[in-house]
């Protein structure tokens, strides 16, 4: 029995994207190939590893298993990858890196940029979702290394803290809260707070935050993102704590303000992260240097209350 390693990463793009459309999509490829390499595939080993019998494409039992060994098979290749790379330098070579969404949004474009000034030659990019998606990735070997606000606990990984931040409590300019000198937990309490979405680890401090200011049952509301967080704020529909990097430029523009909370919520840890077992390649392990050289976030908010 031989097992084919195009057709082994064709079939693994096909339980990824769970469809053939969406797997020839990704593959350049047109769907009659595709189906033809796994039907191949599945007829050299002698199982049927794709349901074909509901809306999408999803692994048999037989599929499961050998999904699973794939992503050994190919995470090994790319340690191979490194492996050779350590010896070329950075020369070339790719770089993804991913990033939590605050972090991937507000810090990485910058560092990456100094990154491809110091290493022109290693092309760029980054995966960004909340905390749970990038763990998977990173977990799964599809991101070599990641940063992210708070701790994972994951044991397969190696965590360093490498810069931290705080959460500020936002409001739009027509708040009846905006332009106090100071706001206690009992001023929130008819207020209607915009959470992030589950998975995120900003909702788990915000969570935090509101049971240390005894507002359990106060108001609430999920939006997914910063983005459309700020946005709603900027609306008027309830307030929010976020990242304070998140709202650098709106607070200059005047679309949001800050409330100065008190006890204000306690600061988190942005952290390096990667797999116990992963070689990194030059790339990676460059970038890591680079972000322990940092110091600090590229953009701060104005100090004092606004």
């Amino acid at each position: 029995m031989e097992l084919n390693l195009h057709r082994l990463w064709i079939f693994m793009q096909v339980v990824e994207h769970q469809g053939f459309s969406a797997a020839a999509h990704r593959l350049y490829m047109s769907q009659p190939s595709v189906s033809n390499q796994v039907r191949r595939l599945e007829q050299s080993l002698k199982v049927t590893l794709i349901d074909r019998s509901g809306s999408r494409a999803r692994p048999t039992a037989e599929g499961e298993v050998l999904a699973e060994y794939g992503k050994r098979v190919f995470l090994l290749a790319e340690e191979a990858v490194a492996a050779v790379q350590q010896v070329s330098g950075l020369a070339s070579g790719r770089l993804l890196v991913g990033g939590s969404t605050t972090v991937g949004t507000y810090l990485l474009p910058s560092l990456l940029a100094r990154y491809q000034e110091r290493h022109p030659g290693i092309e760029c990019d980054v995966f960004v979702g909340n905390n749970e998606a990038v763990l998977e990735r990173l977990l799964a070997g599809d991101i070599g290394v990641a940063v992210v606000a708070g701790v994972p606990t994951a044991s397969q990984l190696l965590t360093e803290t490498v810069l931290d931040e705080r959460l500020v409590l936002i409001a739009s300019p027509a708040h009846p809260l905006a332009g106090r000198t100071e706001v206690r937990p009992q001023d929130l309490a008819d207020c209607r707070f915009l959470l992030r979405e589950p998975g995120s680890q900003t909702r788990v401090l915000q969570e935090q935050a509101l049971s240390e200011w005894g507002l359990d049952t106060v108001s609430r509301g999920a939006v997914w993102g910063p983005e459309a967080a700020k946005q709603c704020v900027a609306a008027n529909l309830g307030i929010a704590l976020i990242s304070e990097h998140a709202i650098v430029d709106d607070v200059r523009a005047g679309t949001l303000v800050v409330l100065p909370a008190s006890p204000a919520p306690r600061p988190r840890p942005v952290n390096l992260i990667r797999r116990r077992d992963r070689l990194l390649s030059p790339a990676e392990r460059a970038f890591m240097d680079l972000l322990r050289s940092a110091g600090a976030w590229p953009r701060e908010l104005p100090a004092g209350p606004t």
